[in-house]
């Protein structure tokens, strides 16, 4: 049987962390939390479990904590675990059989992070593998009877645990500043972070959010160096924000330079919305139509559903024709509903 160390990043999880770490006291070999300045309990109930807490000073980068604590660790596998994420008996059974029965060549092992949905997050899926497991020390092996090479790619398993996830409020304002914070910094922003703060400002950012993240996503529309889509990405944030601005020369600028690769259903929605607003409803038919029918979405997925659903809807009650009004008030509905049962099984 493999051995397990449970290791997290806390900070003022009083309420939250008991509950957490009974659920996965029978899971783990080994407690080890980095406290980042609680001024609660939570270092007492932590140490109540057994765990050992070493206090650590916050540099605004989870990646160099989750690196410290994992330090620490002394077991096979590193599990790593957030203080609002609980794990049911029957889920906890799957685990205990999973130590059980551990390939030792699997150096990753997936799980399934439920109930994402329940708070404005990055994620379009409620129910979505995630790499939780990790292998401390990786063994390289040898491959192929000819022409041999090492390994270099890790074994994934994707296990058939679920994890609820349980938040206590809204994460949205803390991230995106923290990315606004990244770019400040000059903290070089990946393909991968891109992608999450252009989602993360559609998904849940306010007015202010886009017009703070403007100045950094024209230069990244501007840079030679980011992919297309990238670029594509870029283009739609600043639509928006120009949008909200009443920029209209940017607005012109970058939707036409995003079309110009293949319209996205955010894009599509922006110019809806634009028309809309101009009481062009005819026009803004045009464009939500597309973003629900004949564009794919690039960042939220309800940018090609239920949001140019219900503009449709929206435009055609100005226009005075009630029936259409209603269908596509039905169709954003069902859109809805159908998203629902899709993402509980993704």
């Amino acid at each position: 049987m493999i051995t397990v160390s449970l290791c997290m990043i806390v900070k003022n999880e009083e309420k939250k962390i008991g509950k957490c770490l009974e659920s996965l006291k029978d899971l783990a070999d080994e407690i080890i939390i980095a406290d980042t300045g609680s001024m609660d309990d939570t270092v007492g109930i932590a140490e109540s479990y057994g765990a050992r807490v070493f206090h650590y000073e916050w540099k605004n980068d989870f990646a160099d904590a989750r690196n410290f604590i994992f330090g620490k660790a002394s077991c096979d596998y590193i599990y790593s675990a957030d203080a609002d994420e609980e794990i049911d008996s029957e889920n906890r059974r799957r685990f205990l059989f999973l130590k059980e029965s551990m390939d030792p060549r699997v150096d990753i092992v997936q799980m399934y992070y439920c109930n994402q949905l329940s708070a404005r997050s990055v994620y379009n899926y409620d129910r979505e593998l995630r790499p939780k497991l990790y292998k401390r020390q990786r063994t390289f092996w040898w491959q192929d009877p000819i022409h041999e090479q090492v390994r270099l790619e890790p074994v994934v398993f994707d296990s058939d645990i679920e994890i609820l996830h349980k938040p206590d409020g809204d994460h949205t304002g803390r991230d995106l500043a923290g990315f606004r914070r990244a770019v400040s910094d000059g903290y070089p922003i990946s393909a991968r972070l891109h992608m999450l703060y252009a989602r993360e400002l559609f998904m849940a950012g306010t007015e202010d959010d886009f017009r703070m993240a403007m100045p950094f996503f024209l230069q990244s529309a501007l840079d030679d160096a980011r992919s297309v889509e990238e670029i594509r990405q870029a283009c739609c944030v600043i639509v928006h924000a120009a949008r909200i601005t009443g920029d209209m020369g940017a607005l012109m600028k970058y939707s036409l330079k995003e079309i110009s690769c293949g319209p996205s259903s955010e894009m599509c929605c922006e110019l809806g919305a634009y028309y809309q607003g101009k009481e062009d409803y005819a026009e803004a038919t045009l464009w939500y139509y597309n973003a629900a029918y004949e564009t794919e979405s690039i960042l939220d997925l309800h940018r090609s559903g239920d949001i140019p659903l219900k503009g449709l809807c929206d435009c055609y009650g100005a226009m005075g024709n009630e029936e259409q009004a209603k269908a596509y008030a039905q169709a954003a509905a069902d859109w809805q509903s159908a998203n629902i049962r899709e993402n509980m099984g993704h």
